[in-house]
């Protein structure tokens, strides 16, 4: 039987085969190994709490979260706690790419955004699911009942990364759609040019919105691991490339590096949280990210 660490590994993971266990045994895996990092503080048990600050009422201390962490926190109001937020997939082709991996960069994708809808679902956040490829194809409206995670999970479990997308045009529908300020996270290979998506997302953040882009790349995109002739092919336009790996992968990389270089100080630049990850990687940072910028909030 995995420990709850192991639950948090990709190759673990892909053992369980329902999506909604794969999204709890993340969750459980990611809490139980909080309380024993230096992160213990972001544990769902106080997520419905923020820390006192001068001026606050001290009869509103929460004394059993005190007794706890030695530290004075406040219970947070029913208006503060709840946030509306959106799990945003993209469908491009490219996401069903894996060079090694049990898991492809889509896979990776639904068990993360599996996580995060449970996670909002019980810390009664309404959530919502919005997935796309050259059009929108699904939008699930945020709700917190129980039943929305299953409403999410189902659509997830049946969508298929095909074909090509248009990232930037689909943020530009979403921001005119969602009328109130809610947390969206976008899951995406962002394979597809800068400018256009930079654009966007400014035009979501100048409407209020907050925002974490998980930057999911395929390991053998990140690492490069190839030896010889290799014959690489483009998922969406289908053109097929043929080079020399050695003589080409100092290129590759540097090319790579500073994609992710100009989203992180693009996203840093408009207060939007950029999380780069491949399929190899845990998936704690991700979910931790989602407790920070929630936190952030408030």
């Amino acid at each position: 039987m995995p420990t709850a660490e192991e639950y948090l590994k990709p190759e673990v993971i892909r053992t369980v085969s329902r999506l909604d266990l794969r999204a709890r045994f993340i969750v459980e895996g990611f809490l139980s190994g909080l309380h024993t990092s230096p992160y213990h503080g972001f544990s769902v048990e106080f997520s419905e709490h923020r820390r006192y600050t001068q001026g606050d009422d001290p009869k509103d201390i929460d004394w059993l979260v005190y007794a706890k962490t030695d530290r004075y926190y406040i219970k947070k109001y029913q208006a503060e706690t709840n946030i509306s937020g959106y799990l945003m997939m993209d469908l491009s082709e490219s996401m069903a790419y894996t060079h090694r991996q049990e898991l492809t960069k889509f896979d990776y994708s639904v068990c993360l955004a599996a996580a995060l809808g449970y996670m909002m679902i019980h810390q009664q956040d309404p959530v919502g699911l919005v997935t796309f490829d050259e059009t929108i194809r699904q939008m699930l409206p945020p709700q917190s009942r129980r039943a929305q995670l299953g409403n999410i999970l189902a659509v997830l479990a049946k969508s298929r990364p095909t074909g090509p997308t248009e990232i930037a045009r689909n943020l530009k529908q979403v921001a005119a759609n969602i009328r109130h300020r809610s947390l969206l996270m976008l899951f995406s290979d962002l394979l597809t040019d800068v400018e256009p998506v930079v654009d966007s997302l400014h035009q979501l953040r100048h409407r209020g919105h907050d925002i974490i882009l998980f930057h999911i790349l395929d390991e053998a995109e990140v690492n490069f691991p190839f030896q010889g002739m290799v014959d690489l092919k483009d998922p969406e336009t289908g053109e097929n490339l043929v080079l020399d790996a050695a003589g080409m992968r100092a290129d590759y990389l540097e090319t790579l590096n500073e994609l992710r270089e100009r989203f992180r100080k693009e996203c840093l630049s408009m207060g939007v949280d950029y999380v780069p990850l491949d399929t190899s990687m845990s998936f704690d940072k991700a979910l931790l990210e989602y407790l920070s910028q929630r936190k952030a909030r408030f």
